[in-house]
């Protein structure tokens, strides 16, 4: 276990493998756990660190901290601690709207992006998340059935609910996709067919997408596509970080594993 001191208040990470940087962020249910077998995979040619958000996991409990733009500030500061320099960035849920932000306010800071489960906008959000459920119920509701799952999600119940609400309600005055789209920075988003809480965007054009972006739907997924489709979604999480810097995710269309699920 691993944790620094970010203005006296505590940051719990792991780090695994040696090369580029490449930082993972949770969502609303769960913690850094759940993307072990992720980092594992990225580590054989990454630098691959997993962070406890605040509120969330082993890191502080404070709820002053719990807008996302407080949780983007702990990942800017995070990076500038360890001396971090030009990173991708994969994030999930909460975790994906944390990473817009930070692509947004330090464009040049992130080579590329990967967004599972990300609200593209505060409508996309199942009222059940939006409303303040208790956060037993989002477990049981969002978990999933994967022999795996218990183990990946089990910091889930460690949440502070607080920490769930607040991120939420500070995303509903956020222009943040349409910002994201501005900056240019390679983007894939990901997203599970059968997602009760983020559904998948529709396949027309009504997301806008610009070319620097491109859309994968996992058909057998639900909340969490790393874990319902683990070898699926890590073969794809390496094909998109191989691509060249600067590269358009467009061109895992090339792929035939992607090419019907790309869009």
């Amino acid at each position: 276990m691993s944790a620094i001191l970010l203005d006296g208040q505590i940051v719990h990470y792991e780090v695994l493998g040696r090369g580029r940087p490449i930082i993972f962020l949770h969502g609303w249910v769960g913690s850094w756990r759940y993307w072990i077998t992720s980092m594992q995979v990225a580590s054989t040619s990454f630098r691959a660190y997993g962070l406890d958000m605040w509120g969330f996991g082993e890191s502080t409990r404070d709820p002053m901290l719990y807008t996302i733009d407080k949780q983007t500030d702990l990942l800017s500061n995070f990076l500038d601690d360890l001396g971090i320099g030009k990173v991708a960035i994969v994030g999930h849920g909460l975790g994906a709207l944390v990473g817009f932000n930070f692509c947004v306010r330090w464009t040049k800071s992130v080579d590329r992006m990967m967004a599972v489960s990300c609200p593209l906008f505060y409508d996309s959000i199942n009222e059940r998340l939006r409303n303040n459920s208790s956060l037993s119920d989002l477990i049981t509701w969002l978990g999933s059935k994967a022999p795996e799952a218990a183990t990946a999600l089990a910091d889930a119940s460690k949440a502070d609910p607080q920490a769930i609400s607040t991120s939420i309600s500070s995303f509903q005055s956020d222009g943040l996709y349409s910002q994201m789209r501005q900056t240019q920075i390679p983007c894939l988003l990901v997203h599970g067919q059968n997602d009760p809480a983020i559904p998948a965007p529709p396949a027309d054009n009504s997301i806008n997408l610009p070319h620097m972006m491109s859309h994968v739907v996992l058909n057998d997924s639900g909340h969490f596509p790393m874990i319902d489709e683990t070898a699926r979604f890590n073969r794809l999480l390496t094909d998109f970080m191989a691509l060249d810097s600067g590269v358009s995710p467009r061109e895992l269309q090339m792929k035939d594993e992607w090419k019907r699920r790309v869009r």
